[in-house]
């Protein structure tokens, strides 16, 4: 059985990253501190710290601790200040980790059910490629992945893919430029300048595959690992781009862009991804449930 006093001592300790310091605002000895730690350690079967210099580090296993001995403590505090009448405004925490070729619009659309439940909710966003996100996962640095793709097989990281949703791709470009594509699409796309995600997006894989169905050469004038840059190029007219059917109407209003058609055939997934396989979290379970029976319904 875990012993809450021994673990009140260890996240003294995590936070103040020393033995002297955390000892001093305990009031017990380094000694007595460093027993009972070793004691909480043996209880889990896990090592909590190793040390550096005169710090104390906390190892992978004790990041996972803390995290979960700081909700313990906030809680009791929460329940002391119920019991007392005080008003708790305590924010319930959701970190997201986006991976950086989902579009902002899309991640906000998803996120947003997490900020009207009862409870409030802290979110806090991190942006990266999906194999460092899931990386964060596994060590609980993160609650939840939103990504355009499931987990590679390539990656070992115990972890399950909660689909989301689906929609179609719409092509879009600088109005001049759409006009003209729009005439004989999609073949008018051959030759025609186009704007590409970079190869790390899931969307870039379909769109070759497509071209070369389709035997439609276009000429690549760049290729983005930001979303919101290569619409930017879109928007000064440098060529056609795809997008989210999703959210084509809000990019024709935000980079004043208009679209040249939607193809058959391509379609954008989106996923969220959980170290649990049934979603506990009440923020992550109201973006799946949003996603799923409202935003790609």
């Amino acid at each position: 059985m875990l012993n809450y006093h021994h673990l009140r001592l260890f996240w003294a300790v995590g936070h103040e990253e020393t033995l002297t310091r955390a000892s001093a605002t305990l009031h017990l000895t380094p000694q007595t501190v460093s027993a009972q730690i070793r004691g909480l350690e043996d209880a889990l079967g896990e090592k909590l710290f190793h040390r550096t210099g005169r710090r104390l580090v906390l190892t992978d296993a004790g990041q996972l601790v803390l995290r979960y001995a700081d909700e313990i403590f906030s809680m009791g505090q929460e329940l002391v200040e119920t019991l007392r009448g005080q008003p708790s405004d305590r924010a319930l925490r959701l970190v997201i980790g986006v991976a950086d070729v989902v579009p902002k619009t899309i991640a906000y659309r998803l996120i947003e059910p997490a900020l009207h439940l009862e409870t409030p909710v802290h979110v806090v966003c991190q942006e990266g490629h999906p194999t460092e996100l899931l990386a964060a996962l596994s060590v609980h640095s993160v609650d939840v992945v939103i990504s355009d793709a499931p987990i590679p097989p390539v990656v070992s990281v115990k972890a399950y893919n909660h689909h989301l949703g689906e929609c179609g791709v719409t092509f879009m470009a600088k109005a001049g430029l759409a006009s003209r594509l729009r005439r004989g699409f999609p073949k008018s796309l051959d030759g025609s300048p186009v704007l590409l995600p970079s190869k790390n997006a899931v969307l870039r894989g379909q769109l070759d595959r497509w071209f070369d169905a389709n035997e439609i050469r276009p000429a690549t004038v760049g290729e983005f690992d930001d979303s919101a840059l290569l619409k930017v190029f879109g928007q000064a007219g440098a060529g056609f781009f795809a997008v989210p059917t999703l959210i084509a109407a809000k990019i024709a209003q935000q980079y004043t862009v208009r679209p040249i058609g939607t193809p058959d055939g391509l379609s954008e997934h989106f996923y969220a991804i959980s170290a649990e396989r049934r979603v506990r979290h009440p923020a992550v379970a109201a973006i799946c449930d949003a996603a799923r029976s409202k935003l790609f319904a």
